[in-house]
């Protein structure tokens, strides 16, 4: 895979693995994509993951915000034009498609499009060619669509305020993102990888998350998705003054009940629910630990925490962790004994 594309999606929910099958098997194609998804659901992540996976790859991948374009710049800034086309053109400017030339054209924030950067947009889509401001020839456009909304486009369309024709073109392949309070124990792997990531960054003693800690992270509703999570621990990280991160800040109580001093809700869930989160909580956990600690050696890792191989095995099918993301090449190489359990471990 590309390098570019080193950050992966992460999770094993249910609908969360629905909307990753459907990734992988579009990026296989060249048609366009609608990915539709809350805010902070990584939906700029999912347009890339389909770009690397592709046999575009190799070639760019060009974000852009539709809310960002002045409207009276949408001709330009998509087509380019040639020096003199108008006042302030004072040169030749390419446009961004094509930047994007043979690659992907990453269009965030469809719903924030105007009237008339949706009929430019449209007429585009339909001739799969384009002509620079001022100029005089038509050009074929060899790129790709990929397009994102947290949105309900149709509703706009109802209210005439998105145009129908242009969300026909648009949604031929559809991904939904879910919200991340519908993923379950995601949280916590999640909250972990994004962990590990700072104390690989840091050279101080790595940190762990409280068990207090992650029982709140599963609580909490996340509003702001996987983005808020990411930014919650990176707080959470940077405030510690110990090795052991027992507060998260900026979680608010969400059942009107009493909080602590730094926000965290101090009523109790269900004990069902607060024991199937700990388990789940521990697990994760464990299993990413040892396994770190043995390169991703399952052998070893059973060894080491006295349980049988397969009831390792279980257990990283259960929590859809594939031990191989914890394994060097090099290592790889000299255990032939060792297997993936899955294709590949997602993060996001």
């Amino acid at each position: 895979m590309h390098s570019s594309s080193s950050v992966k999606l992460i999770g094993s929910a249910p609908p969360f693995l629905e909307a990753l099958t459907r990734i992988e098997r579009f990026a296989a194609c060249e048609a366009t994509v609608l990915i539709l998804g809350e805010t902070g659901t990584g939906k700029e992540l999912a347009a890339r993951t389909i770009h690397y996976h592709s046999a575009r790859s190799d070639q760019p991948f060009v974000p852009v915000n539709c809310g960002g374009i002045p409207d009276n710049l949408v001709e330009s800034e998509f087509f380019g034009h040639v020096g003199g086309a108008f006042t302030d053109a004072r040169e030749t400017k390419a446009g961004l498609i094509s930047h994007a030339k043979h690659g992907t054209l990453f269009l965030d924030e469809l719903e924030a499009l105007s009237p008339r950067a949706q009929a430019v947009l449209l007429r585009f889509l339909q001739d799969h060619e384009y002509r620079p401001v001022g100029g005089t020839r038509s050009y074929p456009a060899h790129v790709r669509i990929v397009g994102s909304s947290n949105a309900d486009l149709r509703t706009l369309v109802h209210k005439n305020l998105f145009r129908a024709d242009l969300l026909f073109r648009l949604n031929g392949l559809t991904v939904e993102l879910p919200p991340l309070r519908t993923r379950g124990a995601d949280v916590v792997l999640l909250a972990q990888e994004f962990l590990y990531r700072l104390n690989q960054q840091k050279e101080t003693e790595p940190k762990i998350l409280a068990p207090e800690v992650l029982q709140a992270l599963q609580a909490y509703q996340w509003p702001g998705n996987v983005r808020e999570l990411e930014n919650t621990i990176q707080q959470a990280y940077l405030l510690a003054e110990g090795p052991t991160i027992t507060a998260v800040g900026t979680i608010p109580c969400q059942c009107g009940e009493e909080t602590d001093n730094e926000g965290t809700c101090l009523c109790p869930p269900p004990f069902a629910t607060a024991k199937a989160q700990a388990i789940a909580a521990f697990e994760v956990t464990y299993l990413t630990t040892l396994l770190r600690h043995t390169n991703g050696n399952l052998t070893k890792a059973a060894g080491l925490c006295g349980k049988d191989r397969s009831d390792l095995s279980r257990l990283l099918k259960k929590h859809r962790l594939d031990r191989t993301q914890f394994t060097s090449p090099s290592a790889r190489s000299c255990d032939p004994t060792e297997s993936g359990l899955a294709s590949e471990h997602h993060v996001g």
